[in-house]
């Protein structure tokens, strides 16, 4: 009975989808740099929006509907972020949601049926266990999603599989997706990355079969990014990491990703960057789950020019049980063609 409640908490709802014509792209700020080149920002959102089902979750659809009306009323501002990576969209409230954001292009992650590519895999470790959801097939999406101001022209989806996930994260196809955005004047288009890997303690699972459920999945979202992504184009890498408070997990995905971490680059003094939230101590990124990693392509180079914190309760009401993060990217370009 709780595995049928799962399956239909979100069935009932289709995911949300939205396509924005290139011809209809707005046109960015762009400014020329003393030494020749253009520049622009852009705004991206990574937000666990905790749209999980009853019996998971119960009484969130009002909560998840002023998600979806606080972005639409920043978007009718010109203030809401360019673009916006959801995690946790499991739910039919939660689904409705991101559609009410009014963003004009939203595509979403791999689906309950999307394959993973991944050769085969052993076994994790230990026993799979059906009575904390490891049972051998997956009852809703990744619950993940993307929503962008400007033309969404590529997608690809990647799921981890049924050996890269441990316990109760086995009820969801977790996985990666890019979404390739382009932006009018820039001379490549943007890649952007959104994730959700497994859990810890909430996935009921042992900590040894967890840990090697997220180094299977850094893995995988490692070669992912590699094969599809533009190498022209900047990459922008987002979501909810699940590596709070975790040296292991730490130890194991940096050591597949050469992406920069971006509260890495804001906490030096000299970056440049413009911190305007709570840090504490000297590693601030092992305080959240919730994380933004850049990479500058051939074409236009990428860096953080500012951080801050959405639906924390200082900046907004807090609708969740994550707090979003907001980084404003600066881009870059030679005007030489």
């Amino acid at each position: 009975m709780l595995l049928l409640a799962l399956l239909l908490a979100g069935c009932g709802t289709p995911p949300p989808l939205r396509v924005l014509p290139v011809a209809m792209a707005p046109s960015p700020a762009v400014a020329t740099m003393p030494d020749g080149r253009h520049r622009a920002e852009l705004s991206v959102l990574t937000y666990n929006i905790e749209g999980l089902g009853w019996p998971a979750r119960s009484g969130r659809a009002e909560q998840l509907a002023r998600i979806g009306e606080t972005l639409r009323e920043l978007r009718a501002r010109g203030a809401a972020p360019d673009v916006v990576m959801f995690q946790e969209m499991f739910s039919g409230p939660a689904k409705k949601a991101v559609l009410a954001t009014g963003y004009p292009a939203i595509v979403t992650g791999p689906r309950r049926t999307t394959r993973s590519w991944q050769p085969k895999l052993d076994k994790l470790p230990g026993k799979a266990k059906a009575k904390r959801g490891e049972i051998g097939l997956h009852l809703t999406g990744g619950g993940i999603a993307i929503a962008s101001r400007y033309p969404i022209v590529h997608v690809e989806r990647h799921a981890y599989g049924r050996r890269a996930c441990a316990g109760l994260d086995c009820l969801a196809n977790k996985g990666i997706m890019l979404a390739r955005i382009v932006v009018p004047g820039l001379p490549a288009p943007i890649d952007l990355y959104n994730t959700h890997m497994n859990s810890r303690g909430a996935s009921k699972a042992p900590a040894p079969r967890h840990l090697a459920a997220h180094d299977r999945q850094a893995v995988a979202a490692s070669r992912f990014i590699a094969d599809s992504e533009d190498r022209a184009a900047p990459q922008i890498l987002g979501g909810d990491f699940n590596m709070r408070h975790s040296e292991e997990r730490w130890e194991n995905f940096s050591r597949y990703h050469p992406l920069d971490l971006v509260h890495e680059t804001c906490a030096a003094a000299a970056s440049g960057c413009e911190v305007l939230m709570s840090w504490d101590g000297d590693e601030p990124w092992m305080d959240t789950q919730d994380l933004q990693f850049y990479a500058s392509g051939t074409r236009v180079a990428i860096r953080p020019i500012r951080v801050e914190a959405m639906f924390d309760g200082a900046r907004g009401e807090r609708l969740s049980d994550h707090d979003g993060f907001l980084v404003t990217y600066e881009l870059s370009w030679s005007a030489d063609p």
